[in-house]
């Protein structure tokens, strides 16, 4: 079998249940480091229009599917990140008509940070991974960070959300995030928080930056 080409960058992926705490965790990591070292690029910002979006059997737009996102187009942009290209995307607004997008560009670095619900469920983006991150928290404590923040980020009403978290929500974590526990690297629990696991990660990827 041939050997790999080294790469330039290191891949981290992180993933997690909706309300686990994975964007703020990926956002803390960021910020510890200066911007030409860590590249951030969330699944967030690849999610289909409204008007693409699948409806349940209730005629709700279910979000919380593979299909919800362009998924060849993440994984296109990963790509280019890996081989040293720029990615510029319109920022995606999760449909607040209240908020203010803006053009986001990733810039290559050494550490490239792929976030989102199903990346380990995409063999494509699994495959680029070097290291595979699942952050953990309780039920209760996810429907509660789900409720925040749909409520003041996302302008959903508290019955939109309780409904998607039931019929939605945790249908995907069961199908398309918990089967793949057994094969991160690493698991993170966020019960109380998740500053233990952040410490643990800044100090990794230190290394990794002086390799």
């Amino acid at each position: 079998m041939a050997a790999k080409t080294k790469r330039m960058s290191y891949i981290i992926g992180i993933s997690g249940g909706s309300g686990s705490g994975k964007t703020s965790f990926v956002k803390a990591i960021s910020a510890s480091f200066d911007k030409s070292a860590i590249t951030l690029i969330s699944q967030d910002d690849y999610y289909k229009p409204r008007t693409e979006q699948k409806k349940d059997k209730n005629g709700v737009l279910n979000f919380d599917l593979p299909k919800s996102i362009f998924q060849k187009q993440f994984v296109n942009d990963i790509k280019k990140l890996i081989n040293g290209e720029t990615v510029v995307r319109e920022e995606y607004a999760f449909n607040n008509e209240l908020a203010e997008t803006k053009q986001l560009t990733f810039e290559p670095a050494p550490i490239i940070i792929v976030e989102g619900l199903f990346v380990f469920h995409n063999k494509k983006i699994s495959e680029l991974m070097d290291l595979k991150v699942l952050i953990q928290a309780k039920t209760s404590d996810k429907i509660i960070r789900r409720i925040l923040r749909d409520q003041t980020e996302r302008n959903y009403p508290l019955d939109d959300v309780l409904y998607r978290y039931k019929h939605h929500v945790m249908p995907a974590y069961e199908k398309y995030i918990g089967p793949y526990q057994n094969d991160v690297d690493v698991i993170i629990n966020n019960n109380i928080n998740f500053e233990k696991g952040l410490e643990v990660m800044k100090s990794f990827i230190k290394i990794k930056l002086q390799d």
